[in-house]
């Protein structure tokens, strides 16, 4: 049964995974083996985010940048991330979870093009809850190419100048149809969003952890969860409190 401070959960809370790395250098291990331990976690916040009853899990997985990282590294973690989806989208299946993929896919290996939309195409049917995974993502790259969209839709005249209004962009982007995040997590201590989800998150509110992502429970995120239902999330008004609704 869930708390009570959890009957209510976040419609959309998106998570930076931040610290595979540190965390192995600090057992003196291969950064992989972070990674590989990272994996497990990501089991644990999904399955936990679904019975908690989140609608939309957003995790960055691979970032536009993350390219520059040593090639061995990059293609440790594309092998990782093809094992990840075979594993889970069975589990997936059984928890009635959706896989959606946002960011430039095109982008991916082929091969992990293949298993993600295999695993999307599997799980599409699944209206539990969603999980997108960010691979090679980006939110500027993501805006770019917003706007180029809107601009070759001004200049062949399917829409006018005054047409174009902020449901317009957020339509063009990745996230298109689903909430806005309630919640980002970012583990690791740093403070900084990294090039995620910057329009999706004008609202949103912020946790950080000093937390290591492969050290981060399922205890830590719903401990994070009941003191978001503390917060005041007033979108620049004087109304609204999540824990009791009195004005602010």
């Amino acid at each position: 049964m869930k708390s009570e401070a959890l009957q209510h959960p976040p419609s959309h809370v998106a998570v930076i995974m931040d610290g595979n790395g540190r965390w192995a250098k600090k057992k003196l291990m291969n950064r992989i083996k972070g990674h590989e331990k990272g994996a497990d976690t990501v089991r644990t916040i999904v399955t936990a985010s679904r019975e908690i009853g989140v609608g939309v899990l957003t995790l960055y997985a691979f970032s536009t940048e993350n390219w520059a990282r040593p090639e061995t590294e990059v293609t440790a973690l594309m092998s990782l991330l093809k094992k990840f989806i075979r594993t889970e989208t069975p589990r997936l299946k059984e928890q009635n979870i959706r896989l959606n993929a946002i960011g430039n896919t095109e982008g991916l290996p082929a091969d992990v093009r293949e298993y993600v939309f295999a695993a999307m195409e599997e799980t599409a049917g699944n209206d539990g809850m969603i999980l997108n995974l960010a691979l090679n993502y980006g939110s500027r790259e993501e805006l770019t190419s917003a706007v180029k969209t809107i601009a070759s839709k001004l200049q062949k005249e399917e829409i006018a100048e005054e047409d174009i209004t902020e449901a317009v962009i957020t339509d063009q982007l990745y996230t298109a149809g689903q909430p806005e995040p309630d919640l980002l997590i970012r583990t690791s201590g740093e403070m900084r969003l990294s090039n995620f989800l910057l329009w999706q998150s004008a609202y949103t509110e912020f946790f950080f952890t000093d937390t290591l992502w492969p050290d981060f429970t399922r205890r830590e995120f719903e401990e994070i969860l009941s003191h978001f239902k503390t917060r005041n999330r007033r979108f620049g008004k004087t109304t609204c409190s999540l824990s009791d609704g009195s004005p602010q």
